[in-house]
């Protein structure tokens, strides 16, 4: 796996989320912790330890990073830390697959950076990784992630009842999935019209 590295476009940069994001990273989740609680992930009983702390999530990914599972991208706009985009549940072999799960601060939402980012990490999903599919699983009620995979028209594969434990309790999801053949112009192409001019380091 081609890891670390930084995809760029336009303002909008991924690259690989630090133990240096540490203060970023909490002061914008403290700022938009009402924002983010309805759609965050909880432990439910018997699920076992979780890190819970910023340098416990850090040391998790990367070590994931490392064995190939997973991708955990910081979001920066001009510079400034933005939010997360995270390939996980990565799976090579007969499958090549992977889900993407993705989360901003509110002051950057609404400007079309997370479908960006979404389309940055998928791009190179496909490209650079040699994977076949992604999958995101958004809650219903969720109706601005659902916009998200709606501007990339990531079509709709399926429903989840009970599928993760979210803010509490098991909450259903909507399955959203695309393979290659289904995007072959790359979907920061078909999120822009046709221009693409992002890079790779």
């Amino acid at each position: 796996m081609s890891w670390p590295v930084t995809l760029r476009h336009g303002d909008v940069t991924l690259r690989p989320l630090v133990l240096g994001d540490n203060r970023a990273w909490s002061e914008l989740r403290a700022a938009n912790r009402d924002w983010l609680r309805p759609w965050e992930a909880t432990m439910p009983p018997g699920g076992g330890g979780r890190a819970t702390s910023f340098r416990g999530l850090v040391r998790r990914l990367t070590r994931m990073a490392r064995d190939g599972q997973a991708m955990p991208f910081a979001i920066e706009v001009d510079g400034e830390f933005a939010g997360q985009v995270t390939v996980n549940n990565i799976v090579r072999g007969s499958a090549l697959f992977a889900s993407v799960g993705y989360w901003i601060g509110q002051e950057y939402a609404g400007r079309g950076i997370t479908p960006l980012a979404v389309a940055l990490a998928v791009d190179h999903c496909f490209r650079v990784e040699g994977l076949h599919r992604i999958e995101v699983a958004i809650r219903p009620e969720n109706s601005n992630s659902l916009r998200v995979v709606e501007k990339l028209g990531i079509p709709r594969c399926g429903y989840a009842p009970r599928y993760l434990h979210i803010n509490g309790d098991w909450r259903d999801h909507v399955l959203f999935g695309i393979t290659a053949e289904e995007c072959p112009e790359g979907l920061v192409a078909r999120l822009l019209g046709g221009e693409s001019h992002s890079s790779h380091e």
